[in-house]
C-alpha cells in the first residue's frame, strides 16, 4: 500500500509550508492524481487519517480530485479522454497515440489553514 508513503510525503510537504507560512492548522486540503498513477482513494484517506493525528492535519477534511487517462493521437492530432490507456486512436484508428494525461502522481493542489 503505497498510499502510506505518499501521505508521509504530504504531510511532511505540509509541516514544511506551515513553518515558513506561520499557520497553525489545516481545515481542508485538495489533492490531484491521474487515473492511471495506482492510488487508491479509500486507502489514501485511510491512511491520511490515521498518519495525520497529532499533526497539524488531523480532522482535515480530504478532496481528491482524480484526473482522467487522455490520449493523443500524432496522426489526426485530437485527444481523446479514455477508460484505459489504448494504444488505437478511437478516430482514425492508428496506432500512433501518446498519453497525454492521467498519469499524474499525488500532488497537493490546495490548502484551507488557520
Amino acid at each position: 500500500m503505497h498510499e502510506l508513503s505518499l501521505v508521509a510525503s504530504i504531510l511532511d510537504i505540509i509541516e514544511d509550508y506551515a513553518v515558513r507560512e506561520g499557520f497553525d492548522r489545516v481545515k481542508s486540503l485538495r489533492l490531484s492524481c491521474g487515473k492511471l498513477s495506482s492510488v487508491v482513494p479509500q486507502c489514501l484517506q485511510f491512511a491520511f487519517e490515521v498518519q495525520s493525528k497529532d499533526t497539524r492535519a488531523e480532522g482535515a477534511v480530504l478532496r481528491l480530485d482524480i484526473q482522467p487517462v487522455i490520449i493523443h493521437c500524432l496522426n489526426c492530432g485530437k485527444d481523446f479522454e479514455v477508460e484505459h490507456f489504448e494504444t488505437l486512436c478511437p478516430e482514425c484508428g492508428r496506432e500512433e497515440v501518446l498519453l497525454a494525461g492521467g498519469t499524474e502522481e499525488l500532488q497537493l493542489i490546495e490548502l484551507d489553514v488557520d
